[in-house]
């Protein structure tokens, strides 16, 4: 199992700096990490920084909330692919899908990925907020929406786990036989976690912590 081609490199702080986001770009050329995972600002520097490799920008959209209007979600998304991103990773609407507003939160999505168009999309569901029912219906909205991806969290979540291996398991028999992959996020910090997680169902892992789990022995 190469690691290096599950990890999104993340680096989604308020208070991250150009020297940070430079660290970050060499971490993921040093390792061949999959991408880097950023915010909007971010995005075009870091495809300036990135070219002539493989590795995908990542730019999160209506972050870390969600709770933003679906047109400047949308926006956002158009912005970021204009820039350079590869892939939208975007936060559901937490509070409509606990209102059970389950046609506002597929608009939402379906909205998002129509801009996207080709350019793949991940859809951040938040476990931490959700009970299991609401993971299983947050998934079942993803399949009908046509996003790539169901994620778990955007690891913001005060006094959240993020990524467990037990809603990675869920949300996989959830999406079993149909074309939505997982991303596993929040709270990955070892080589463990991140085989386990992997194991449990997740094609993607987002974390800051890339360099320290793939040089674990």
């Amino acid at each position: 199992m190469e690691l290096k081609n599950y990890i999104e490199h993340t680096l989604l702080k308020q208070d991250a700096t150009e020297k940070d986001l430079i660290n970050l770009y060499e971490e993921a050329k040093k390792y061949g990490f999959y991408g880097v995972c950023i915010n909007g600002r971010n995005t075009k520097n870091a495809k300036e920084y990135l070219k002539n490799t493989k590795i995908k920008i990542v730019t999160v959209v209506g972050f870390p909330l969600g709770a933003c209007t679906t047109s400047t979600k949308a926006f956002e998304a158009k912005e970021a692919i204009t820039d350079g991103a590869d892939e939208i990773d975007m936060v559901i609407n937490v509070q409509a899908l606990k209102d059970k507003d389950y046609i506002y939160v597929q608009k939402d999505i379906e909205t998002v990925k129509k801009v996207c168009g080709n350019n793949i999309l991940k859809v951040i569901i938040e476990t931490d907020l959700l009970t299991k029912d609401e993971i299983v219906k947050a998934c079942e909205i993803i399949k009908k929406s046509g996003a790539d991806f169901a994620k778990t969290s955007t690891g913001f979540v005060k006094n959240g786990i993020g990524a467990k291996v037990e809603d990675i398991e869920l949300m996989a028999r959830t999406l079993k036989n149909s074309h939505v992959k997982i991303k596993a996020s929040g709270g990955i910090k070892t080589k463990e976690q991140a085989i386990a997680l992997i194991n449990a169902g997740a094609l993607r892992l987002g974390t800051s912590s890339g360099a320290a789990i793939v040089q674990a022995d």
